[in-house]
């Protein structure tokens, strides 16, 4: 350990841009004992529940999912809905003919006609049916919501079905709907817990922090305690998402109703640590734990050697790990993870290895996110050949390739190995999926090979990957900034007619070239192409003229 400090040293004195000492050189940041009128006014937001239903609905947020740290990411808390909310019923042999008959229905003039056509087309509706149904539906909120009446109105909903309906309502901002679920929920004595979760969840994931708020002070109007559970649940989806600002501040704000201790610290920590990777915050969010006399716990430590290491700060990563240790907590995988990953990025794989031994010895044998983690900043660093040899060592240990592998593996790779890994995905059965194709798509379009791109569009039909607005936006974008406006505007047309909503943006971006003669960027390939001609001239001339001169001699 000795040694790894000092090479940590060594690396920290060449690189400048490391951070400095991890306590020092920030002054500690004491809260104000007055809120600011923003939270001030959510604290005392009145409970009328009629409020709610007034709440705007907005265009969906189109964000990419697909992270190179993701594996560690993957010791954040647990969230109501984090994990996906596939239905688990048996859909049946009708599912098919159903779906297909609400996509026809659903341009008939009227709901009432619509329903008729589904009633008379002798489909039974059961709960497991309409389940699945709607989740297949999931991108189309109304073709969801229609499924969803339909089996309300033969006695085929529960509670799941409008937790998943209400879902799938918060993903597309329709938040007035999904509130009158909620409110029939509650009028049917059902339970509006999760519910009520979930909209949380939602609001946040919809950069709505307000909304959030609002949502769990009107738990109470539900006859639901606003408990330490609910609390919890609020600080988790905001921080989840990026509001790790408004969660902090409505922690201490709430500090009398709910005691602070390191739970709720670790929420904040993690935001800053795994959402957002702020080092400097998440050091000032440390310091205030020690001012409120909360001491860290194994979960704390944790998180902030995951951000020293993301940040690829080695010295400090190896300091707290060693704290750590000294202060009786026990490192679990996802720190020893945390130190392969930075010690890989900074070169040190003999020191990296002898971290898996050391986890072998310890009772904690290297896992495929252990390996993947080496893997990762190795392909990041196009050195690719070390990841193979790691790859080798992973597959020697019974461990199969993850998704996340492949993925580290795209970034070191051309256009032909890329169909390669796409290949081996589909063979070990990890994908490809959305979120493939959507890193794949930035990947290059980012260095304008928009030739490519569009050849990997077609692959995802052979991979039976649909397009979302994601995907969509990308392309447009990406054809649109390499000069190829033409193709950029059929994609986006034909994102329209996919019923995905119009992005003010990209709409601006494709109708900024016709008022003008040509793009900058096509203007400034046409200059130094013209600079280049002209430099080969004067060359020419200049070689022409030492010639006349060695002739005159």
């Amino acid at each position: 350990m000795m040694a790894l400090f000092s090479l940590a040293r060594r690396l920290q004195r060449i690189h400048s841009q490391i951070l400095s000492p991890f306590f020092l050189q920030y002054p500690a940041t004491v809260p104000s004992p007055f809120p600011s009128p923003l939270v001030q006014q959510l604290y005392l937001f009145s409970l009328a529940f009629h409020q709610t239903f007034f709440i705007s609905s907005q265009t969906p947020v189109v964000t990419s999912n697909f992270s190179t740290l993701q594996s560690l990411s993957s010791q954040t808390l647990n969230y109501p809905f984090e994990t996906t909310p596939q239905p688990n019923h048996d859909p049946g042999p009708q599912e098919p003919a159903l779906l297909h008959l609400l996509k026809r229905v659903a341009h008939l003039s009227s709901e009432t006609e619509a329903m008729a056509s589904l009633d008379e087309s002798g489909i039974k509706a059961t709960l497991g049916l309409v389940c699945s149904v709607i989740w297949t539906l999931r991108e189309e909120w109304r073709l969801a919501f229609l499924a969803f009446k339909w089996g309300e109105k033969w006695g085929s909903s529960g509670e799941k079905t409008y937790e998943l309906m209400i879902w799938v309502l918060g993903n597309h901002r329709k938040f007035n709907t999904a509130w009158c679920l909620i409110r029939d929920l509650y009028r049917s004595s059902m339970d509006t817990r999760r519910a009520m979760f979930i909209m949380i969840d939602r609001s946040a994931a919809a950069s709505d922090p307000c909304m959030a708020i609002q949502t769990f002070h009107t738990m109470e109007k539900f006859r639901m305690s606003p408990d330490e559970e609910a609390f919890s649940t609020l600080l988790k989806a905001l921080c989840r998402y990026g509001n790790i600002e408004e969660a902090e501040e409505i922690m201490l704000v709430n500090k009398k109703l709910f005691p602070l201790d390191a739970d709720g610290f670790n929420i904040i920590l993690n935001g800053w640590c795994n959402v957002l990777v702020d080092v400097v915050e998440a050091k000032r969010v440390w310091r205030e734990m020690s001012e409120y006399c909360i001491i860290p716990n194994a979960t704390s430590y944790t998180y902030m050697i995951s951000c020293f290491s993301k940040v690829g700060d080695l010295f400090n990563s190896l300091r707290l790990y060693d704290e750590m240790k000294k202060r009786g907590w026990d490192p679990g995988i996802e720190v020893y993870n945390s130190l392969v990953y930075v010690l890989a990025r900074e070169n040190c794989l003999n020191e990296a290895y002898n971290i898996l031994k050391k986890m072998k010895k310890s009772g904690l044998p290297p896992d495929s996110a252990t390996y993947n983690a080496m893997i990762r900043p190795l392909c990041e660093s196009e050195k690719v050949e070390e990841a193979r040899n790691i790859l080798s060592i992973m597959k020697e240990e019974n461990l199969s390739p993850t998704m996340e592998t492949y993925h580290a593996f795209l970034h070191g790779v051309g256009f032909e190995g890329t169909l390669e890994i796409l290949d081996c995905m589909k063979a070990g059965s990890v994908g490809p999926t959305g979120d493939t194709f959507l890193f794949i798509l930035g990947k290059f379009l980012k260095v304008e090979q928009p030739e490519h791109g569009l050849k990997i569009w077609a692959e995802m039909k052979r991979f039976e990957v649909l397009p979302d607005s994601r995907h969509y936006v990308i392309l447009v974008k990406g054809l649109a900034t390499s000069g190829w406006l033409v193709k950029a505007r059929e994609y986006y047309d034909e994102m329209r007619s996919c019923g995905f909503l119009d992005d003010p943006k990209i709409k601006k971006l494709l109708e900024e070239p016709k008022q003008h003669s040509g793009s900058m960027r096509q203007r400034g390939r046409i200059e130094i192409k013209r600079s280049k001609q002209l430099n080969e001239r004067k060359g020419k001339k200049s070689g022409q003229k030492k010639k006349v001169n060695a002739d005159k001699r």
